[in-house]
């Protein structure tokens, strides 16, 4: 069957009166990109089970210093996902979209959307549609879950925290996510960079989701190391564009030189573009150890048209 992509922009979102094929879209704005039809790349990415059906293996929650913790969960969109979202769970549109964070890639084969549990402020249980790994499903991002339910009202009765209730497997098979819990960052403020890392040059691509949601890499010519920044949700320009080189300028990456001394630079090249997801990879002309990544405020606006503030994290070291 034919692939139909699409990208939904914030104002299709607000009104629901379409969708533009074949181009990417932002995390939560639709679910992220969709397609016609049931494909195994969408069905091995994304869960409807409200009931968890991995068995317990008996994994710790902490091994060998890593622990299974969530980073991070966006209330992205309040009863806003508009019609083309049904394209990848029956019941969504009009619901509410939150990305939800793991601090490891996670096994998708053990992703159910009964493994996690929304509360709202007034100790109400959110109500799970489907869990989708889509659209981040390149090399190294298996990590951000895209929620779809009815998780309470913004103004009313917002969601407060998300757990992990079912078993959810490390993407190394040497962990489990159960138990794990994060306060939810409300509906009104922007996207914030939620961790960085040097990407790993030789993780395998499993070939998951959809050919749209592969995003470019960093050229080879001249970038001696790449470092993934991950944010809360999608991000694109008030225009909905992809950013450019003006964008790619404003990342100011602190690097270590071997002396100790530290400097600021800006990523010779910005990539990981045109896939709708909530990834970039920031391509160094140099080999000095990445130290933090700084992005400033006022740029990015995530689906709600909610501007970013500053942010700034860490970067984790390659293993």
């Amino acid at each position: 069957m034919e692939l139909l992509m699409a990208r939904i922009s914030r104002a299709h979102a607000r009104s629901d009166r379409g969708i533009r094929s074949a181009m990417p879209c932002p995390l939560v704005a639709v679910l992220s990109c969709v397609m016609a039809g049931a494909t195994p790349g969408s069905a091995d990415v994304t869960s409807g089970a409200l009931i968890d059906t991995t068995s317990d293996a008996a994994l710790p929650r902490e091994s060998d210093g890593q622990t299974a913790e969530l980073l991070s969960a966006f209330f992205g969109l309040d009863n806003a996902l508009p019609r083309a979202a049904r394209l990848i769970c029956r019941g969504a549109p009009g619901k509410d979209g939150m990305p939800v964070i793991f601090s490891t890639e996670i096994d998708h084969t053990t992703l159910q959307a009964g493994d996690f549990r929304v509360t709202t402020a007034s100790g109400a249980r959110g109500e799970m549609t489907c869990a989708t790994l889509l659209p981040a499903t390149d090399a190294g991002e298996l990590r951000t879950v895209l929620l779809v339910g009815d998780f309470g009202t913004a103004e009313t009765d917002p969601p407060v925290t998300v757990d992990i209730v079912g078993h959810v497997h490390s993407f190394d098979g040497r962990l489990d996510f159960r138990g794990a819990r994060v306060a939810v960052t409300p509906l009104a403020p922007g996207p914030s960079l939620v961790m960085a890392e040097v990407a790993d040059p030789t993780a395998e691509d499993r070939d998951l989701g959809l050919r749209r949601t592969d995003g470019d890499d960093c050229p080879t010519d001249g970038i001696q190391q790449v470092v993934r920044v991950v944010w809360a949700g999608g991000v694109t320009l008030a225009n909905g564009d992809e950013p450019g080189d003006a964008e790619r300028d404003l990342y100011r990456v602190t690097v270590r030189g071997a002396d100790g001394t530290e400097r600021e630079i800006s990523p010779t090249v910005l990539a990981d573009l045109g896939d709708g997801d909530n990834n970039h990879l920031l391509c160094l002309d140099t080999a000095d150890t990445p130290v933090s990544v700084f992005f400033p405020e006022g740029v990015f606006t995530d689906p709600n048209d909610d501007l970013n503030p500053d942010t700034r994290v860490p970067v984790r070291p390659l293993n």
